[in-house]
């Protein structure tokens, strides 16, 4: 596959894209906003901050100058914390191709406006829906950088659009599906971070696989009723993008969102558990604003309002879980 592509952050995550890119036949330029980061990509082909043990391909290079990276580029991949997109786009905006695809790798909903990472996209970089694409399934960088086999969704308006996505990021260790349904692609990879909050609380409490169990079930019900409200198709939700998420980011030590909800399941507050893990999970802030829209929705989310107590509101985890087990009985 021919073509320049830019990926806009240097995390683990947008790394790992960066070398499925690279692997599909694409030259790609990685963003990076600290020097250091530029400098060892540059000159050792890794990136020691977030994934150390990744050769990355010949065809990756790397620049601080988010310009001269976009110039050009007819994929533009996004790979920043959700939060902090609406400010780095207003930036890079005007540099972006008129026909240049937007790629979100971002899994959350922006605090203040409840919107989908789309939605801030097509807002601040001005373009139509039709040329925003994204990227969601159980997408482990660590595992899909060491070649393990995945499979992902890429999700468009533009049916076409999503199969040149498709097309550009298609090795023989990773396998993206295409979808329509954009709303349930990106409701389900930001509520599974929630999830997996709860997940690891109830992993550090020393609770069973059925509570587990329980745990991923509800709680896909729960993003599939608020799924279902804002317009998604439910049947996203027992895909890649659902319940292939879900079941990855709660299961998986490798997971932020999980090992974050551990430290606070073991008593720990919420510094405590950003200084243990280095960094802020997903799931603490975005729980927040899903919590926002399931009420301005009327869609009960347990899960998610008692996540969102413990993270924010200094909830006892073993408490906000006995609260869990007392809600009324109710049919399935």
């Amino acid at each position: 596959m021919s073509g320049h592509a830019v990926v806009l952050g240097a995390g683990s995550w947008g790394t790992a894209f960066a070398k499925v890119l690279a692997d599909a036949g694409r030259d790609v330029t990685i963003w990076a906003r600290r020097e250091s980061v530029v400098n060892t990509i540059r000159e050792t082909g890794r990136n020691s901050e977030y994934l150390p043990e990744l050769r990355l391909p010949h065809r990756v290079t790397a620049t601080g100058d988010a310009s001269a990276a976009i110039a050009g580029a007819d994929l533009v991949v996004l790979a920043v914390p959700s939060q902090t997109l609406r400010g780095n786009l207003a930036d890079w905006a005007a540099f972006i191709d008129r026909d240049a695809t937007l790629v979100s790798l971002m899994k959350g909903i922006e605090l203040g406006t409840t919107k989908r990472m789309s939605q801030v996209i097509v807002e601040t970089a001005g373009v139509a829906e039709d040329r925003v694409a994204v990227v969601s399934g159980p997408n482990l960088a660590a595992e899909i950088a060491a070649e393990q086999p995945a499979a992902t969704v890429v999700a468009c308006t533009d049916m076409d659009r999503a199969t040149l996505v498709q097309a550009s990021v298609s090795t023989p260790y990773f396998r993206p599906y295409t979808n329509d349904d954009v709303i349930g692609c990106e409701l389900g990879g930001a509520v599974k971070n929630v999830i997996a909050l709860a997940y690891g609380m109830a992993t550090a409490m020393g609770l069973g696989d059925n509570t587990k169990a329980t745990l991923i079930t509800r709680g896909l019900a729960e993003t599939a009723r608020l799924g279902v409200a804002l317009g998604a198709d439910p049947l996203t939700f027992a895909g890649l993008a659902g319940m292939g998420d879900l079941v990855a980011t709660c299961s998986s030590p490798l997971s932020r969102n999980r090992t974050f909800g551990e430290h606070l399941g073991r008593g720990e507050t919420l510094e405590q558990a950003q200084t243990a893990t280095r960094q802020t999970a997903e799931g603490v802030k975005s729980c927040l604003a899903i919590r926002d829209l399931s009420r301005m929705h009327g869609v009960e989310m347990p899960i998610t309002e008692q996540v969102e107590l413990v993270c924010h509101e200094g909830a006892n985890p073993r408490l906000a879980m006995a609260a869990l087990m007392s809600r009324k009985p109710r049919p399935e």
